[in-house]
């Protein structure tokens, strides 16, 4: 039984239509009828919103082609000025009409020329008779452009006096685009995040033909896993899901397990899938440095599985203000004197400390530390003699600037400014050696 009926479109399209978009047959369901038949007023203007990678761009696409209604598609990031917008948005509805005189490039500076000019591109047959949809995708930009766009591509339907429906994708909610002085209040539809269900069942259509359907999506269902806490991105988790998969069938390839040995499968990827979580994002490296590192393994000194952030240049002094900045957060107080001078002296073992002593501070995490105690610690693990000058005053706020390090309570602080050390142990030991 399709979920997607409507008397305006064959079924046949409509079940076609279904299959481009799962997990997201109730929005584009109300989609259809908002839009009604192709001939029917539809509502001004639209806006659609959720966060990236909840299917918005997708489904407008594929539901505007697949229908084939006349539409116009401009990505606001890519068009980022109102003249370079509106001409865009002419020079696509040019092409939507089949008159061929109608194909030279029109100046438009204002919006009183975009109406004008668009009255004139919608003037033939197959335009006037059913509705033209202009999609403005990452339409948060508009807020950055004149004041009287945003309330203007709301209105356009009034405006031009034409059968035109605008809608605006974003990934804010209408209350941060809506303008103090007031403005026509457009249709809002939110997509909601995918769940962990609709993202096994988008990501296990990808299969690859020479393995079966179940075999990929047990992958799958180990990989969101690992990487549903850290990661909803659906983008991401296909990135992921192709890198990774080579790795998930070697002991098949090698002939040392079967599809459905999953437990000797899982140990096989489980320490690969861990290196990939220290780069969720990021795209630090390709895929094919990425495929190398995983075939490099037994390759000793390489640094597999760390973030790129491992391998940063920093300045001279500024690998020393680091390793000192993590010395100060993850040692107590009480112990510089014991690290840091020659001669400091017998020290007690008091029971207090042994039974503080048995939680290990990377579990507590980074503590916070004043100015005067990172440079003490700078002066002395550096071998030869360092100026406390601007020079190295600087190279603290760069760090700060790098997010390698961060400050902790305000500026006007009396007792001097306080920081903690955000990098990890691993990162301390690749800038140690």
């Amino acid at each position: 039984m399709p979920n997607l009926e409507h008397p305006a479109y064959p079924a046949a399209t409509l079940l076609q239509l279904e299959s481009l978009v799962p997990c997201r047959e109730s929005q584009v369901s109300m989609l259809l009828s908002i839009f009604g038949e192709r001939q029917q007023f539809s509502f001004p203007s639209i806006f659609i919103y959720g966060h990236t990678s909840s299917g918005k761009t997708y489904v407008m696409q594929n539901l505007l082609s697949t229908l084939q209604l006349p539409h116009v598609f401009v990505n606001c990031v890519e068009y980022f000025t109102s003249r370079l917008l509106l001409e865009e948005i002419l020079i696509q509805l040019q092409s939507c009409s089949s008159e061929p005189e109608q194909t030279s490039h029109v100046r438009c500076d204002t919006f009183n020329d975009f109406v004008r000019l668009f009255k004139q591109a919608v003037a033939s047959q197959e335009l006037q008779d059913q509705t033209l949809y202009i999609v403005l995708d990452r339409a948060e930009q508009l807020r950055e452009m004149e004041a009287n766009i945003l309330p203007a591509f709301l209105r356009l339907q009034e405006l031009t006096d034409r059968n035109v429906t605008v809608v605006l994708l974003s990934e804010i909610v209408w209350e941060l685009f809506r303008p103090s002085t007031g403005c026509f209040e457009p249709l809002t539809l939110y997509f909601p995040d995918y769940s962990i269900g609709h993202l096994q069942k988008i990501l296990s259509q990808n299969h690859p033909p020479e393995y079966s359907a179940d075999f990929y999506a047990a992958y799958i269902n180990i990989l969101l896993g690992v990487f549903y806490m850290v990661c909803r991105d659906l983008k991401e988790l296909q990135h992921l899901a192709v890198l990774n998969f080579s790795k998930y069938c070697e002991p098949v390839v090698r002939g040392e397990a079967n599809e459905r040995d999953t437990r000797k499968l899982w140990k096989n990827i489980e320490p690969h899938l861990k290196k990939a979580m220290q780069t969720v994002y990021l795209r630090e490296i390709s895929s094919s440095q990425w495929e190398r590192l995983q075939r490099d393994d037994g390759e000793p000194g390489q640094l597999k599985g760390l973030s790129a952030h491992t391998h940063v240049e920093l300045p001279y002094y500024s690998k020393f203000l680091l390793i000192a900045a993590y010395l100060a957060s993850y040692n107590p107080v009480r112990t510089d004197k014991r690290f840091f001078l020659k001669h400091h002296g017998k020290i007690r073992k008091t029971n207090f400390m042994k039974k503080h002593e048995k939680t290990s501070n990377h579990l507590l995490g980074p503590k916070p530390f004043p100015l005067d105690r990172l440079l003490a610690i700078l002066y002395s693990i550096v071998d030869n003699r360092v100026a406390p000058t601007a020079n190295i005053f600087s190279q603290i706020t760069s760090l700060v600037t790098l997010q390698l390090l961060s400050m902790v309570g305000h500026n006007d602080q009396l007792d001097g400014p306080r920081y903690k050390c955000t990098v990890s142990l691993d990162f301390i030991r690749a800038i140690a050696r």
